[in-house]
């Protein structure tokens, strides 16, 4: 009898294992969520029924005992030996030292101050003269008053000729050194009136002048004055 082939006479065999079809219509999450629920409604159930003190003596009572096995205490730890004592070290001393006396040192010779010296007297002091005090200085020059100023001659001032055609005036004051007799000594300008004609034209007249010797306490004095000249077309 001739062997047929399989693949020839039969269909190739189903897979062994096949997951179960659910015909409940819930998902996977669905399903854990109905497991949880009853298994909270068990917990709540038997929480109280553990409320009823009967139930609870009754379990209390039916509840294994449990025993712990303690292992015993371990043995106290011997004490550590004590050292062995310390032998104490013996030293020898150091031979001494031998001692070395030095002779004896000769006395000091016994010390002699000598005589002192006579030293000369010093010399007498030398008298130092004072320089001669300084003059006294001269007394300030006298001034004599405008109003105690006497003329015994006074002419009048010549205008010079080119001032005039110029037309040029003024007032020139003249100081003057008077001196005891009376006579002008230095004449010089005081204050001059601009123009250098008018002031030579009085310094001239006023050397011509005379005075009245100046006095005070009864002695004739010397002194300065100041002598005012005008030149005015107009007189």
């Amino acid at each position: 009898m001739a062997a047929v082939p399989v693949s020839a006479t039969h269909s190739p065999l189903p897979p062994l294992s096949r997951r179960p079809v659910r015909t409940d219509g819930l998902s996977r999450a669905q399903l854990r969520g109905v497991v949880a629920a009853i298994a909270a409604i068990h917990l709540g159930a038997g929480w109280a029924i553990l409320q009823v003190p009967a139930v609870r003596e009754a379990v209390v009572q039916a509840a294994p005992i449990f025993v712990n096995l303690i292992a015993p205490p371990a043995p106290p730890t011997p004490p550590a030996p004590p050292p062995p004592p310390i032998k104490p070290v013996t030293r020898t001393p150091p031979p001494p030292t031998p001692l070395v006396t030095a002779a004896p040192s000769p006395a000091p010779a016994a010390f002699v101050a000598p005589p002192p010296v006579e030293l000369p007297p010093p010399p007498a002091p030398v008298a130092i003269e004072a320089p001669p005090a300084p003059p006294a200085p001269p007394a300030p020059p006298k001034q004599i008053p405008a109003s105690a100023v006497r003329y015994l001659k006074a002419e009048p001032p010549e205008y010079p000729r080119a001032s005039k055609r110029l037309k040029e005036t003024g007032a020139v004051v003249v100081r003057v050194w008077i001196d005891e007799a009376g006579a002008p000594q230095s004449v010089q300008v005081g204050k001059s009136s601009g123009y250098p004609r008018l002031d030579e034209a009085a310094v001239d007249a006023v050397r011509r002048f005379r005075f009245e010797p100046y006095t005070e306490n009864g002695r004739p004095t010397a002194g300065w004055a100041l002598i005012p000249l005008n030149f005015d077309l107009e007189k």
